[in-house]
């Protein structure tokens, strides 16, 4: 599939005048990156006054620019033949107990063995298309490391309904975790702003100005000799990495997190953050009852529990 080039034209005015053109457009631009902005420019899709330049050319007063970005090509998703862990299944939804290392949908350079592949194949063309061609059926997600509970429409109705109990924080959402550090408390509330890092636009943290957050922690074990605590966590929000950020803030990143936990280390391998997101409740779309479903935690995750002292 593939949509149509889009072209933006402007005349250069006196504020301008004497600016790198590359920084001009990513000034009057601020959706496309620099980098972007050079490939267009080194592939030949910018012109100042009919004649292509150079990123490093200095545009005038009156100049005329004219930029072409090419169409988009969006690549065909394929259904795959994947195991699935089906937790709850009906005409409108389907709970899904994704295992660890799986992405939820295709992105830039990673097409295929995603849940929504695995889903299609299941599903066949029972899907929600609100979310296009590259995540049918998907109304939110968890991380590729993050085991357990996510839900998948198969509709547009189920879809809107779904979505709009997670805007309105109405799902009951339940994670299971492991923790460094012994946590005193039995229980807590971590109510923090979320938003982009400010060192590392690639990573959430804890930041003025972010979006309101807030998750509620209990405690389920403590293991003082190895220095760690099993709990358990509801979200009363969803944010990006809400529980990777939020404890990691007041000191207690969780175990196997390579982000938010940089420099602990642990003899414990898991692959990536000990997260799961064992119950899911929410409103079903069309009968109106509530549905609460239980994600078994992995077998990686017991035999952790099994071994810490």
């Amino acid at each position: 599939m593939e949509s149509k080039s889009e072209f933006f034209e402007f005349i250069v005015t006196d504020e301008y005048d004497g600016m790198r053109i590359d920084k001009l457009i990513s000034e009057l631009i601020d959706s496309l990156s620099r980098t972007y902005i050079k490939k267009l420019i080194d592939d030949k899709k910018v012109s100042c006054n009919g004649k292509v330049v150079k990123a490093s050319f200095h545009v005038s007063e009156n100049d005329e620019i004219v930029m072409e970005i090419p169409p988009i090509e969006i690549p065909q998703i394929l259904p795959q033949d994947i195991p699935l862990d089906i937790i709850y299944e009906d005409n409108d939804v389907v709970v899904v107990n994704k295992p660890k290392d799986m992405v939820v949908h295709p992105a830039a350079g990673h097409y295929k063995d995603t849940l929504v592949n695995a889903i299609m194949y299941h599903c066949k063309d029972n899907l929600s298309g609100i979310n296009g061609v590259m995540r049918p059926g998907i109304v939110h997600r968890i991380d590729k490391d993050t085991t357990g509970s996510v839900i998948i429409c198969k509709n547009d109705n189920a879809h809107q309904s779904i979505a709009e109990q997670l805007k309105e924080h109405s799902i009951n959402r339940v994670y299971h975790a492991i923790c460094y550090g012994v946590i005193k408390e039995d229980e807590g509330d971590v109510t923090a702003p979320i938003g982009r890092s400010v060192n590392d636009r690639k990573k959430m943290a804890v930041v003025p100005g972010g979006k309101y957050a807030s998750t509620h922690y209990r405690v389920l074990k403590r293991f003082p000799e190895d220095g760690f605590t099993y709990i358990e966590c509801k979200l009363q929000t969803g944010r990006t990495h809400q529980i990777r950020v939020h404890m990691s803030h007041i000191g207690h990143p969780l175990l196997g997190d390579e982000v938010y936990a940089s420099g602990r280390h642990s003899k414990f391998k898991t692959n990536g953050q000990c997260l799961h997101a064992k119950t899911l409740g929410f409103i079903h779309p069309v009968s109106g009852e509530y549905i609460e479903t239980d994600a078994p935690l992995p077998e990686y995750f017991n035999h952790l529990l099994n071994v810490l002292k």
